[in-house]
């Protein structure tokens, strides 16, 4: 079953008014934020009109070029010290075959990046491996999941977890034709870069 129509408008706007506010907050033009990230200025206006879903790896890239982690780009950053989401409060952002919500954010000091991942089908990371800071946590919810960590294809299922340091090359795919879900935890290295961008398909 894929996303929904709900679930893909829901994803767009509160990702792309997050990062519209985040830019002129930091006084940047739409052509310094898409110089720095690396996307042309119509992808970058696309995304903050919602009219297009970032991936995981234009997330990252925007993310970066903006001095955030991945998690400031779903919710305001605050300084709490208890965060409570309710399910129904997420954040998402969502490409082809690839749903990501974001668990939690607005922690103060916050260190850990909590996102559900759901994939559709066929979905995947990509075809280059990424490399971020910090290390990285997943853990099978539901479905299979085949991460590739260096040189090694590890297969997650249902209560698999699998721990690493996420400067190692890796990837990931649903090889199956059954929707697949894992729980996606990465560190938060203040100063390094948002981790979670690269983890959607490349675009």
């Amino acid at each position: 079953m894929g996303m929904t129509g709900e679930e893909q408008e829901e994803a767009a706007p509160d990702v792309g008014r997050r990062i519209r506010e985040l830019r002129e907050r930091r006084g940047l033009s739409l052509r310094a934020l898409a110089e720095q990230s690396g996307l042309s200025v119509n992808a970058v206006s696309l995304i903050e009109r919602g009219v297009s879903s970032p991936t995981v790896s234009t997330l990252h890239r925007l993310a970066a070029a903006l001095g955030v982690r991945i998690v400031d780009l779903f919710g305001p950053e605050e300084e709490a010290k208890v965060v409570l989401v309710r399910a129904n409060q997420r954040g998402k952002t969502q490409t082809p075959g690839v749903l990501v919500e974001s668990l939690a954010t607005g922690l103060a000091g916050q260190r850990i990046e909590p996102f559900l991942v759901t994939l559709e089908p066929g979905a995947g990371s990509g075809s280059e491996p990424i490399t971020h800071s910090g290390q990285e946590m997943v853990f099978g919810v539901g479905g299979r999941v085949d991460y590739t960590v260096g040189d090694q294809v590890y297969t997650l299922n249902e209560g698999d977890t699998l721990l690493f340091e996420a400067s190692l090359p890796h990837s990931w795919c649903n090889p199956t034709w059954e929707r697949a879900r894992i729980l996606l935890v990465l560190e938060a290295v203040e100063g390094r870069g948002a981790p979670l961008l690269p983890h959607l398909e490349k675009g």
